[in-house]
C-alpha cells in the first residue's frame, strides 16, 4: 500500500465534530472527483470515480447516512495496471437536486457553484472535513522517506484558490500550480505537509512523516560530522606532508642536531607521527605542550630554514651555515 493510500485509509476512519462536518466531507469529494450531469429541470445524476476503496467507502457511507438516495457500486479491474477503479453512480432521483444544494454544489437560482461551499465551512472542524474530503478525492502525498510533498489536484480556479485560501488559515502557504486544464495545491515544507495532515485527522500519519524527518536529520548531522571530519583530516595530513618537507630541508641546510632542543623534539616527534595533528603532538612532547606551544615551534623552525637559506644565498665559497649563528633558545 503507498504513503497515500495509507493517509486515505486512516481519514477514511475520522468522525466530524459536528452535524455540519459530513456534508462539507461529502461536498468536497463530489466536487473532487465526481462529474454532474443535467438533462433538465431538476434532472441531476452524479457519478465518482476513484482507485481509492477508503474514498468509495467514505462516499457511499456519507451518502447514506445523509440522503435516501440509491447508489450503485461498481468495481472495474485493470489488467494492465492491476488495480481496481470503483464507480459509484447516483442516477436521476427526486430528491437529488434539493441535496445537492445541501452540498453547496448547486446554488438556488444560480446553478453550479464554482467556489467552496461558504455556508457549510462557518466552523473550524467543518471546514478540517472539507480539506479532508478534497485531500481524499484529489490528494497525493509522496513517501517521507523520498522527494516529500503534498499536492490536492481539483478542477476550478475559483475552487482552487478558495481550498488554498481555507489552508492559509492554517498557517500553511501552499502554491497554485495549472495542469492540463486542472488545478494542483502544491505543499512540500515537511513542517506545512504534517500541519496539514494534522488538521484533517491524519495523525498518525503525521507522526509517521515526523518520524522519518528525525531520522533524516540524524542522517544528515551525521554525514556533515562526517565530511567535515574527513576534511579536518585532510587538511592536517597535508599540513604534516609541509611539516615533514621543512623538517628535510632543515637538516639538510642545518642539521637536526643544530637546532634548539624544543624545535629538534618538534621534528622528531613530526617524524615518527605523521599522521598526528599538533594537539596530539603536544601531548606527547616532554613536557606536554598545548597546540599553540607545537605551533610555535613549527613557526621557529621556518624561520631558521628561512634564515639558513638567505645565508646560503650571501656566503662565498661555502654553502654551510655556522650554527654557533643561530639562536639556542625555543
Amino acid at each position: 500500500m503507498s504513503f497515500t493510500a495509507q493517509v486515505k485509509d486512516e481519514l477514511s476512519r475520522v468522525e466530524g465534530s459536528c452535524s455540519e462536518c459530513a456534508l462539507a466531507q461529502l461536498s468536497a469529494i463530489v466536487r473532487v472527483c465526481g462529474t454532474l450531469s443535467f438533462r433538465g429541470p431538476g434532472r441531476y445524476s452524479i457519478r465518482v470515480s476513484t482507485e481509492t476503496g477508503a474514498v468509495a467507502r467514505t462516499m457511499i457511507k456519507l451518502t447514506h447516512e445523509l440522503f435516501d438516495l440509491e447508489t450503485r457500486l461498481t468495481v472495474r479491474h485493470s489488467n494492465l495496471h492491476k488495480t481496481r477503479n470503483y464507480l459509484i453512480e447516483i442516477p436521476e432521483q427526486d430528491e437529488l437536486e434539493e441535496d445537492l444544494m445541501r452540498l453547496g454544489i448547486l446554488v438556488p437560482g444560480r446553478g453550479l457553484s464554482t467556489g467552496a461551499p461558504v455556508r457549510l465551512l462557518q466552523r473550524r472542524c467543518c471546514r478540517s472535513s472539507f480539506l479532508r474530503g478534497a485531500f481524499m478525492a484529489g490528494g497525493f502525498v509522496a513517501d517521507p522517506r523520498g522527494d516529500f510533498h503534498l499536492e490536492i489536484a481539483v478542477t476550478g480556479e475559483q475552487f482552487a484558490h478558495d481550498i488554498i485560501e481555507l489552508i492559509g488559515e492554517l498557517g500553511i502557504g501552499a502554491r497554485l500550480n495549472r495542469r492540463r486544464g486542472a488545478y494542483a495545491i502544491y505543499l512540500k515544507s515537511f513542517d506545512d505537509v504534517v500541519t496539514l495532515l494534522r488538521s484533517i485527522g491524519a495523525v498518525r500519519s503525521a507522526r509517521a512523516v515526523s518520524n522519518v524527518r528525525q531520522v533524516k536529520s540524524l542522517k544528515n548531522d551525521v554525514n556533515r560530522r562526517v565530511n567535515a571530519e574527513m576534511a579536518n583530516q585532510s587538511r592536517s595530513t597535508n599540513a604534516a606532508g609541509n611539516q615533514i618537507e621543512l623538517i628535510a630541508e632543515a637538516e639538510r641546510t642545518i642539521g637536526l642536531r643544530a637546532l634548539p632542543p624544543a624545535v629538534r623534539e618538534f621534528c622528531e616527534l613530526r617524524r615518527s607521527y605523521p599522521e598526528l595533528s599538533l594537539a596530539d603532538l603536544g601531548a606527547l612532547a616532554s613536557p606536554p605542550t598545548k597546540k599553540s606551544g607545537m605551533y610555535h615551534r613549527l613557526l621557529r623552525l621556518r624561520a631558521l630554514v628561512q634564515e639558513a637559506g638567505e645565508g646560503a644565498n650571501g656566503a662565498v665559497g661555502t654553502g654551510a651555515v655556522d650554527s654557533r649563528e643561530l639562536p639556542t633558545t625555543d
